[in-house]
């Protein structure tokens, strides 16, 4: 997803191969977040056995079967055997005086067919959960039984009461014809059509009366067949439940939810800290190309990390031989992986001569501890012993400093005068980027290049500043020429606009251009 500003490139709300390096880059946590829900399943399985159970198994007829029904007779049944009513009467025939609600939540009902119905019960032990289920299986079958039978009775009832009505207006109409054929009126052919219309209401309801009465003496009878049919098919026996089974199961239902909770709190982290891991973002923020960059270190990598070092140790070597003067390295997040990046620099350029490394290391990181003894050419001071130094007496000199919150700015050009920066990635937010940038601008130390620690293996982006030729490895001269005692006369020439997207060390952005540049940008004259 992009959003267009007028006069910009487009900028990504939500960038998915950063998102996808974070969560491959927090595995550690949402990968302890599986192994603790896999641990608490399985304590949860130790912990809460499943109690002592029995089953059976109940054929139930219904009177309105048809081969259309897809459950809702059956699932009816499940739901009035989960009554207080049902659970009552069980418990009257098991003779305990436990609550109904309580033995509710003991037992449930699934419906496996449109007429097979599985109870499940829980007990104290195997033969109190065998008593249970039976005591509860014949409850709900006189219930149900109760049920048919009521419903019978209730429409044999209202078939007699229909017949009574019939009845009722049978007699009426056979004193309405009794009082005219004795009435002997004028007109014998009125009281002749008056008698056959009578004579036709009387055989209905005549017909009608024996109908009703047939039918309410069937309705009578009940539902014989469902009262037979609807009995226990599988008798109450225990379950036994395998703790190994439930183990795993619950292991890998703990499994699943905690991955799940770990890649979402990666994934949203990852969106609200803001703190680069590309390559790319982490050289634009800077405003300097990555040069090389280290893996994370590791018990199982240690080889693989030296000859890393020593490969980025050539690179450095190399930009400090052809730089005019002490070449300074800053870690941000990563002193452990400086120091033994400075070293092996160290060692890369004692074969030409004298070193000395200017540690300026707060006594927490313990860089001393990681540097050691040294053998000359090497050689280890701190800042407060440069001015013990004769001119000259050391051919080479590199400078360990920290840009962590807290950072003295004003005395890093004591280390070097230019600067690589050994980052690592992911640790410090896009804000603290920028001021490390600004505030080494403002001091005068062009970053000559990046060095990125624990970068992820699969980042593909481009780290390089095209643009940054002033301060690249590739556009460094051999020698430059600095005048200390008369300053110079900059004048400027018309400077043009700005490309689309263009960010290096003399343009950010979000920052002033006097601000951020660390050096004199392309269209200044020196005299």
């Amino acid at each position: 997803m992009t959003t267009t500003a007028s006069g910009s490139t487009p900028v990504q709300l939500l960038d998915m191969q950063r998102l996808f390096v974070a969560i491959r880059r927090a595995r550690r946590l949402w990968l302890s977040a599986g192994l603790l829900g896999l641990l608490a399943g399985l304590a949860l399985a130790v912990a809460l056995p499943t109690p002592p159970t029995a089953a059976t198994k109940l054929v139930v007829v219904h009177e309105l079967d048809q081969p259309t029904d897809a459950g809702s007779l059956i699932s009816t049944d499940a739901a009035l055997l989960q009554t207080t009513r049902v659970a009552a009467e069980a418990l009257k025939r098991l003779g305990s005086s436990e609550r109904p609600e309580d033995f509710l939540e003991t037992y449930g009902a699934v419906g496996l067919t449109n007429n097979v119905l599985e109870l499940t019960v829980e007990g104290a032990d195997d033969a109190d959960a065998v008593r249970r289920a039976q005591a509860l299986a014949d409850a709900f079958i006189a219930d149900h039984v109760q049920r048919m039978q009521g419903a019978a009775d209730a429409e044999a009832q209202a078939l007699r009461t229909q017949r009574d009505r019939a009845q009722a207006e049978l007699a009426q109409v056979d004193r309405t014809i009794a009082d005219v054929t004795l009435s002997g009126t004028a007109e014998e052919s009125a009281s002749a059509t008056q008698l056959e219309t009578l004579y036709g209401q009387r055989a209905d309801l005549a017909s009608q009366v024996s109908d009703l009465t047939k039918r309410a003496q069937d309705a009578a009878i009940g539902t014989p067949d469902v009262a037979a049919g609807t009995q226990i098919v599988d008798a109450p026996r225990p379950v036994h439940t395998s703790l190994l089974l439930t183990g795993a199961t619950n292991g890998g239902i703990g499994l699943a939810l905690g991955l799940a909770a770990g890649l979402a709190f990666a994934a949203v982290s990852s969106v609200a800290r803001d703190r680069p891991v590309l390559r790319r973002e982490v050289s634009a923020h800077l405003g300097a190309s990555v040069i090389a960059q280290l893996g994370a270190p590791g018990l199982l990598r240690g080889r693989t990390t030296a000859k890393e070092y020593s490969r980025v140790a050539v690179v450095l070597a190399s930009a400090i031989r052809s730089g005019p003067g002490p070449v300074s390295l800053l870690e941000l997040g990563c002193p452990k992986a400086t120091v033994t990046l400075a070293r092996h620099v160290a060692e890369e350029l004692a074969a030409e001569g004298r070193v000395t490394i200017v540690d300026d290391l707060p006594s927490e990181r313990g860089a001393r501890e990681l540097l050691g003894e040294t053998e000359p050419p090497v050689r280890v001071v701190s800042t407060g012993e440069l001015g013990a130094l004769s001119s000259g007496q050391w051919e080479r000199r590199i400078g360990i400093g920290s840009v962590e919150p807290g950072a003295a700015w004003t005395e890093l050009g004591e280390l070097g005068e230019e600067t690589v920066l050994v980052v690592r990635a992911g640790h410090a937010t896009t804000a603290w980027l920028h001021t490390v940038a600004r505030q080494l601008a403002d001091c005068g130390i062009p970053v000559i290049g990046i060095v990125l620690v624990d970068a992820d293996p699969k980042d593909r982006s481009d780290g390089t500043l095209w643009n940054g030729l002033h301060t690249a490895l590739r556009g460094r001269s051999t020698t430059r020429e600095r005048q200390h005692d008369d300053p110079p006369t900059i004048t400027t020439a018309p400077v043009p606009a700005p490309s689309t997207g263009e960010l290096n060390s003399a343009h950010r952005g979000d920052l002033p251009t006097e601000q951020f540049s660390p050096v004199k940008p392309n269209n200044v004259e020196v005299s």
